[in-house]
Parts: structure tokens; sequence; C-alpha cells
């Protein structure tokens, strides 16, 4: 019987409460970054390649439930139980806008060409910002039957993907006629929502669990029953072979997206596990806990199999590597990120 091998993970130390949301950037020229919302109410960037500490971004007065940075990795925004969404610049660390909310936005995701923010929330409101206009009133879609949990863009920022913290489906709106165009039907609320990175598939997370979506034909693909109740779950970009699910039993599944196989189940985190995302180029995922800690996780190597189709469908594997030197250039003048700050963070994450 062949042994399994024990995955270790990078651990990421500095939130000082639990890690609820995750989101990688794309690959940049820089490389690509990962920004974490927390209940400690200050979202942190890193390096999505090494996990180092980039920045925190200070200014919410209350639980971060949602973060997400733009194409570019130029700026960040976050939704806090504050009754704000809050637009970063992802270099600098300085606050652009803070767009005032009538309770707690739970969601938030850029469009894919970058002018508007989406936020999603309590009030049961959907509300499109034009960031070239930020001052300007925001267009507001107030139809959603309960209280919104995710939002995601998809077809070229025509359509918006949400789905509610106590009622079952995800719910594609029209964005020109803000209408409900179709719901995706599930039995329990959808607590996890990705679009994958080539536009094919929606991967959803419901209580026991994972279903794959035709996001342009909106059938069911797949459907996995979990051994937890998951609250999260991420297809692998790249190849689209794998899928990772974490949830109430602190592990992280790895599983086989043809045969729904456990390949993998990987245990670290001391508390439930929120959140899973796959970086862009699918070598790693990474996993927020209730423990306050994100872990970064190698995916392994592709079987021969895949790799050969891989190949064939994509040309040659290419790891982006990240320098320091380029990481320094992109964070330089990060004005909240001095080394006794760092220290602290890591110490209040040990606690």
């Amino acid at each position: 019987m062949e042994k399994k091998r024990v995955a270790v993970p990078l651990v990421c130390h500095g939130h000082s409460r639990p890690v609820v949301d995750l989101y990688y950037s794309p690959v940049t020229p820089d490389g690509f970054f990962l920004i974490s919302a927390s209940k400690d109410s200050t979202p942190m960037l890193r390096n999505g390649e090494t996990g180092d500490w980039v920045g925190t971004f200070d200014g919410h007065k209350g639980a971060v439930w949602s973060c997400c940075l733009d194409t570019n990795a130029l700026r960040a925004a976050s939704g806090s139980a504050d009754f704000t969404a809050k637009i970063w610049d992802a270099l600098t660390g300085s606050e652009l806008h803070s767009f005032e909310h009538k309770h707690i936005v739970r969601a938030c995701a850029f469009s894919e060409d970058t002018n508007f923010l989406l936020t999603g929330g309590v009030e049961k409101v959907l509300r499109i910002y034009d960031l070239n206009r930020p001052d300007a009133p925001p267009r507001e879609v107030d139809k959603s039957p309960g209280s919104i949990r995710t939002v995601a863009w998809l077809h070229s920022d025509q359509t918006i993907l949400s789905s509610c913290t106590d009622l079952g489906g995800v719910r594609l709106w029209d964005v020109r006629t803000g209408n409900i165009e179709r719901t995706l039907e599930t039995k329990l609320p959808v607590t996890s929502a990705e679009v994958s990175q080539d536009g094919r598939y929606i991967t959803t997370a419901d209580g026991f669990s994972v279903k794959f979506w035709d996001a342009n034909h909106f059938g069911l693909v797949k459907s996995y029953d979990m051994p937890c109740t998951v609250e999260s779950a991420s297809l692998e970009p790249k190849y689209g072979v794998k899928f990772v699910a974490g949830g109430e039993d602190m592990w992280i599944r790895v599983f086989d997206f043809h045969t729904g196989e456990e390949i993998a189940c990987n245990k670290g985190h001391h508390g439930p596990v929120h959140c899973v995302r796959f970086s862009p180029g699918g070598e790693t995922y990474a996993s927020g806990s209730e423990d306050g800690t994100i872990r970064i996780w190698q995916t392994g190597s592709l079987t021969h199999e895949d790799n050969n189709e891989a190949m064939t469908t994509n040309g040659s594997i290419g790891k982006v590597k990240v320098s320091a030197e380029e990481v320094s250039r992109k964070i330089e003048g990060f004005h909240i990120a001095d080394e006794a700050n760092a220290i602290e963070k890591e110490n209040l994450g040990d606690a």
C-alpha cells in the first residue's frame, strides 16, 4: 500500500481573529498577490507565491467580511460590518474611498474592466459604484429575496451572480435590466460561489455538496456530496482537473473534478475552514480558518496523463517567479508596513 505524503503548508500568521475571505489577484508584471479579510477589521495583502506579508489596510471599525483585488492588483476593496465598503491603493495602503451603506456589507467584487465595484449585504440590495465617479450615487438593485452572502461578475460584466445567507440558490442578474434572469437551484444556502478563470464554470458550495454549473448555459454539470459541511470550494484554474473544499471539520480536501474521488486530505488548521482559493496558476491553494491563520498548500504534481493533456492544450507549463526586488518595487511606500508592526502581527497570530 502506497504511503501518502503529508503536505506541509506555508503558515501565514498576522490576523488576530478568524479569516473569513481570501482572494488572489491575476498574475501581474510584479507577480500575484493574496488579500485576506478577517473579523479583526484589518484586511492584509501578501505575496501570493511566498505568503510574505506586504501590508495591512487600516481603517475599518468592524469585522471585514469580504475582500478583492482589481485585475492589475493596483486597488483593493473590502466590505465590512461597519456599514462601509472601502477602496484602497494596493501600492501604498492608503484609503481611496469609503462607500457608506445602511447595514453590514458581506460581499464585494470589482468588475472585469475594473471600472465598477459591486457590493451586497444584509440590506438585500446590490449596489454598483462607478469608480470613475466615486462621489456619484450608486446604481441600486433592490430585488434580492434575502440577505446577500456572495457576489461575482461574469459574461464580460453583463451578468451579476449573487447568493443569499438564508435562502438556497444562486441568482443571475441581467446588468442592463436589473432583473433576475435565472436561478440555479440548491437546497441549502450557497456560502461560496466562484466563476472559473476561463469563464466556463460556476463552482458553488452549499452545505454537504459542491456543484459545478455551466456558466454559459446554466445547466448542472457535476454535483458531489462532501464528507462534512463545507463552506468554500475552488476549482483548479489552469487545467480544471482538481478542486479543493474546506469546512467545519478543519480539513482541506482535494478531489478529482471528473470523478469526485478524494485525492488528498490536508490537516493543520485548528478551527473550521471558512475559505479556500486556488492561486491563478494552480500551483498552490490557500485556506483561511477560524484559527486566524492562512495556510498555503502545494497542489502537487499533475499525473503523467494530466500533464500530457495540459501540455497539448496549453503549451509549456511555466511557473511565475517573483523576485524580492520586484515585490519591493510594488510595495514601496506602503505607509503602514513597518517592521515593528509586522512582528507584532506575527505575535498576535501565535496567541
